[in-house]
């Protein structure tokens, strides 16, 4: 742990500590990026890049192929490749799951950004 931590911006306490990527003051409960956290940041913006199978850069409202069929639980029929989805969404899912879409005749779903290719 270094020496030399910034004090609170808020209220200018010295007690501050490190808490994962933030600094934290205990007396205040103000968290916030320190200086050193935001330069070694590589994107700049602090938002993380979602690419798909090919590497093309995904965002919001894009439509997307899926690129292998895929196994859906409870489900006879899987989603066959090829198929078309509309309108995606990013999120920060769950075990990789990071598209949010709704496809016809399956409803609301996630899926891994790389099982699908920009169309």
């Amino acid at each position: 742990m270094s020496e030399n931590l910034p004090p609170c911006p808020k209220c200018s306490s010295e007690y501050t500590y490190e808490m994962n990527a933030l600094m934290v003051c205990p007396e205040c409960g103000n968290e916030w990026v320190s200086a050193e956290g935001a330069a070694d940041d590589a994107s700049g913006s602090g938002e993380r890049v979602v690419k798909d199978s090919v590497g093309n850069v995904l965002s919001d409202g894009d439509t997307v192929t899926v690129v292998k069929a895929l196994k859906v639980k409870g489900s006879p029929s899987g989603i066959k490749a090829g198929t078309k989805v509309r309108n995606i969404r990013l999120v920060d899912g769950v075990d990789g799951h990071d598209i949010d879409c709704k496809i016809d005749g399956f409803g609301a779903m996630q899926l891994k950004s790389s099982v699908v290719k920009k169309a």
